[in-house]
């Protein structure tokens, strides 16, 4: 893992990004491509490469980002109305960016199945 993801240089503030909360670990901006009116990006600052490579030691991590959509939500005004939380875990599951993250999709109505 010595290439750094465009997370990471978000993070580093290598690149420019929308950054609408951040904390001692984890980021959280706008996505470049949205694909609903509201759509962020919830990264830890750790860089885990999926989901399905998380051990016990990212337990804290992960549920750090839980409890950060559920902030960033009552922060940006949706928590009420509802949204959605996505993970994508390789190829198959629609993964783009090896740095584990967590989409939140917002301000429109969410179907079911989702694709």
């Amino acid at each position: 893992m010595s290439d750094k993801t465009i997370f990471e240089m978000i993070i580093d503030r290598e690149i420019p990004s929308d950054i609408v909360y951040e904390d001692e670990q984890c980021i959280c901006f706008r996505d470049i491509s949205p694909q609903a009116p509201v759509h962020l990006l919830v990264v830890p600052k750790k860089r885990i490469v999926r989901i399905a490579e998380a051990t016990s030691e990212d337990q804290a991590v992960l549920g750090h980002l839980m409890l950060t959509v559920q902030k960033v939500a009552q922060q940006e005004g949706f928590a009420e109305a509802g949204f959605r939380t996505v993970i994508n875990n390789g190829p198959n599951g629609g993964e783009e960016v090896p740095h584990l993250h967590l989409h939140i999709l917002a301000e429109r109505q969410m179907l079911w199945p989702p694709g």
